[in-house]
Formats: structure tokens, C-alpha cells, sequence
């Protein structure tokens, strides 16, 4: 815990953002980054709440021990609270900036509405402890002689080659695209995590002894088999990116787009990458400068899809919900501590965007040209039934569709593998890799899968553990024993 009495003299403080007619000017983030004595005033504020519901199984999934590195900062070590955050989290800049804090919502003092400022810390260690010179190659002591290859650099593959290599495997990183970190890289937007974060994670594993293949599409450019046969083991990590199907009359028009193809081909812009997208996606330039838009969906990928939009010069950005507007505030004493449904508002659509709730996409409209003119919509009941005579049209120079994810690309390993890698459709009608959590073993033998491509679409922090317990199984496997955590 922090200071006995912290949480009583201490107000909760986080981040505060550049203005929206500021940030929307560039793709770069924009919190601005608080003092070291404010970071640790908010550590104080943690207090003995006896059952630490942060870190446990409703709170971080990958259980980090925020009581512990809160008081460490408190007390101005910043080198053992990122000595302790490590040993949960490879990645703490990146859970720092991108999580949604399931943590902050499960804290004690949420049954306030004054969580303890959990995200903003962390990610407060993790910057200083790059400053502090802390995050540097920890290569491990002796070899192994075994070799393990791990297909995808998103954060689950990531974390499960550094826990690897660190446990004394000689580890090569297969990416499709032509630098490492996955959809976390060209999925999400600069704004929200810029990619020298990436780059830096990629310079230490490289000095641990991780070898990153980029440009190598397996299944297409590699096999599956090849990598049976050079490697002692072979980790599926390929995340989870087959846009879900809308079924919305009109998606073939000209102007309608999947968000993913959006946001990759932006993020390539942003890091100066040319080349067309090596994934079968729109290549012809998309853009938002002085058109009306439209987004179909109401999650994060959404939320991006409208941050680039005002960006990139957007009139007018109208987002469509078919959920109802949740309620301002939780009843805490009903769901603490778990994740509340509640009215909430990501930066990018405190930028300007016009929300529509409980509204359906009936179908695209467009003139004689096939291009994208409008969007047709109705209001609908609490079963999501149409609602006669509540018809309206969106005007819509643009539109993307961000309803989610199906499931990985059929392409590549599954199109290789085929009916030989058993399959699931989850309750979210996903299509994931069969693998329990117990072992992380596949259908193929010598194959082990983790990240969204087993559990489907989900967060950076249950990609990351995911990937480290996958690799203490593989190194179960591969020595009769393990060192590394689960």
C-alpha cells in the first residue's frame, strides 16, 4: 500500500490531454505527462484495502502486483517498481497507454468513483524506468540448445519469445508485415501509442537473443511444416483479424470500408511505410479530409476509425450504436468489481463526434456512380427490432464498418493446416483456435496457440498473458520442467 492516510488527503489525478483543437492536429500522443512527485502523491493514495480486487482475477489478468509497486513508488523506488512490474508484465508502456484499466474499476475506492490513478502510474514506471536506464537486454546465462519459433509479433508473441529466450531458447519471430508488432503496430493509431515503443521492446529482445523474420507470411511464404521440421516447437500467435460480416445491403459501394484497412493503411503513413498492404485490403489511398462521416460500431476500434477521421480533416464524424445509451453512473453495490456498463467517452470522441444509440445500419445509399452518398437508419427497440416509422438518412461521404472481429484471416496457417487444426465458434460467433489454457497445445502436434487467435478479439494485457503462459508450457514441454511464471 502507499500512505496510510492517502487516500483521504489525496485527490485522484490522471493525465490531462492536450486540447481536441490541438491534438487533432498531428497522430502523435497527446497526454501530458505529470511530475515525478505527482505520480508518486497518487501512489499514495492506494490503501490497505485487505482483498486487493485490482489483481486479482477481476481486476489485471495478468494479476500485477499494484499494491506493492504503488508503495515502492510512493517511496521513491522507481527502480524496484519496475523490478516488480516486470516480473507480471513485459510490456508496462504499452498496457499503460492502451488498457482500459479493468484494474481502476475493481480498486476499493471506486466504490467512490476515486480509483486510485492505477493506469497512470504504471505507465509513469515504465517511462522512467526507460529514463532511469533500467530496460536493457537481459540475455539468459546459459543455452538450452532448443529452438523455438513463434508465428506473429503481436503482444502475445512478443511476450512468449522474451519469456523464452530469457529461459534459454533460441527463439525466431515470424511477422507477416514488415515490422514487428503486429496489430498493436498497425491496428491502433499513433495518437494512442507511437511505435517507438515497439521499436524499443524489439531492440531489447533482439540484444536477449530473439531473432525477428519480418516480411514472412507463413503459410503462404513459409510452411507450417518447415517450421515443425528446423524447430523444437512452433507458438501460433497470428491475433485475431477477419473483419465480422455486417450483412448491411450496400457494403460493396465505393466509400465503404472495414476499419482495420483504414487504420493499417494510416499507421503505415504515419511510420512512412509505402507498399502495398500484403493482406487482401483495399490499396487505393483512403482518406477523411473534408468529407462526412460515418461509423458503424461502438468499441475501441470505432473510436480510432473517428480520432483518425478528425485527423486526417474530417467535416463531420456520426457514429451508430445499436446498443441504447447506458446509464452515467453504475450501480456499484450490483457489479463492483467487475467492468461496469456505463456511459463513457474515449479522446477521440470527446473530439467532436455525434453519437447515435440504440440506432441500426439498414444499408448504404449511393448515386449513379456506385459512390457512397448516405446511410440508412432506424431507431430499435431493447431487442434490437426496428421500430416502424423511425427511418433516417445520414448524409455520408465516407462510412466504416468496426463491429468487431471473426476470427483469424483464413489465409496463411489455417489455410495450410486446414480441418488438421481443429477450430471453435465462440459465443461472439468468432471462429478461434482450439487450445485450452491448461497447455496451450493445438489439435497439431507440436503446434501451441495463444493471444486472440485462441480466445478471440480481447485486450493488449490478455494478449500478454496469454503469451508468457504459453511459454512456460512450451518449456514445460520442451525441459520436463519450468522456471518461468504463469
Amino acid at each position: 500500500m502507499g500512505k496510510v492516510t492517502g487516500f483521504l488527503e489525496i485527490d485522484r489525478q490522471v493525465h490531462k490531454y492536450q486540447p481536441a483543437s490541438d491534438r487533432i492536429r498531428h497522430f502523435r500522443e497527446f497526454t501530458l505527462p505529470m511530475s515525478d512527485k505527482e505520480v508518486e502523491k497518487q501512489a499514495a493514495r492506494c490503501m490497505d484495502c485487505g482483498v486487493p480486487y485490482c489483481h486479482g482475477p477481476t481486476g489485471c489478468p495478468i494479476h500485477n502486483q499494484i499494491p506493492d509497486w504503488n508503495d515502492l513508488v510512493y517511496n521513491g523506488d522507481w527502480e524496484g517498481a519496475i523490478r516488480n512490474l516486470h516480473s507480471t508484465n513485459n510490456f508496462p508502456e504499452w498496457t499503460g497507454r492502451i488498457c482500459p484499466a479493468p484494474c481502476e474499476e475493481a480498486c476499493t475506492l471506486n466504490l467512490e468513483d476515486i480509483p486510485v490513478a492505477i493506469k497512470t502510474v504504471e505507465q509513469a514506471i515504465a517511462d522512467k524506468a526507460y529514463e532511469m536506464g533500467h530496460i536493457r537486454p537481459y540475455p539468459a546465462d546459459h543455452k538450452t540448445g532448443k529452438k523455438v519459433a513463434v508465428i506473429g509479433s503481436g503482444p502475445s508473441g512478443m511476450a512468449a519469445a522474451q519469456q523464452l529466450a530469457r529461459a534459454g531458447h533460441e527463439v525466431h519471430v515470424y511477422e507477416r508485415e514488415s515490422k514487428p508488432g503486429g496489430l498493436m503496430r498497425y491496428g491502433i493509431p499513433d495518437f494512442k501509442i507511437e511505435k517507438h515503443h515497439i521499436d524499443r521492446r524489439a531492440e531489447q529482445m533482439t540484444g536477449e537473443g530473439v531473432t525477428f523474420h519480418c516480411g514472412v507470411n507463413v503459410g503462404v511464404d513459409l510452411t507450417v511444416a518447415d517450421l515443425k521440421a528446423t524447430h523444437d516447437a512452433v507458438l501460433y500467435c497470428g491475433g485475431s483479424e477477419k473483419p465480422r460480416p455486417a450483412g448491411i445491403p450496400g457494403a460493396e459501394f465505393k466509400g465503404v470500408f472495414d476499419a482495420m484497412p483504414y487504420l493499417v493503411q494510416q499507421n503505415r503513413r504515419v511510420g512512412g511505410e509505402g507498399g502495398s498492404q500484403p493482406v487482401a485490403w483495399p490499396s487505393e489511398p483512403i482518406s477523411a479530409s473534408g468529407k462526412h462521416v460515418v461509423v458503424v460500431g461502438g468499441g475501441d476500434t470505432a473510436s480510432d476509425c473517428i480520432g483518425t477521421a478528425f485527423r486526417q480533416g474530417a467535416v463531420r464524424v456520426t457514429q451508430m450504436d445499436i446498443r441504447p445509451q447506458p446509464p452515467e453512473k453504475e450501480d456499484k453495490l450490483a457489479v463492483w468489481p467487475y467492468w461496469a456498463t456505463k456511459m463513457r467517452t474515449s479522446s477521440s470522441q470527446a473530439e467532436g463526434v455525434q453519437r447515435e444509440f440504440q440506432v441500426a445500419t439498414l444499408e448504404f445509399l449511393c448515386d449513379e456512380d456506385g459512390n457512397l452518398t448516405g446511410v440508412k437508419c432506424c431507431e430499435v427497440d431493447e431487442k434490437r427490432r426496428p421500430i416502424a416509422g423511425t427511418d433516417f438518412v445520414v448524409r455520408a461521404d465516407l462510412a466504416f464498418i468496426a463491429i468487431g472481429f471473426a476470427g483469424p484471416l483464413e489465409t496463411g496457417v489455417l489455410g495450410e493446416l486446414g480441418e488438421g487444426l481443429k477450430t471453435v465458434v465462440d459465443s461472439r460467433r468468432s471462429t478461434n483456435v482450439v487450445a485450452n489454457d491448461d497447455d496451450y497445445r493445438t489439435s497439431v502436434d507440436g503446434l501451441w496457440a495463444a493471444g486472440d487467435v485462441r480466445r478471440g478479439q480481447s485486450l493488449v494485457v490478455w494478449a500478454i498473458r496469454e503469451g508468457r503462459q504459453a511459454a512456460a508450457e512450451i518449456d514445460r514441454a520442451l525441459m520436463g520442467a519450468t522456471l518461468l511464471p504463469r
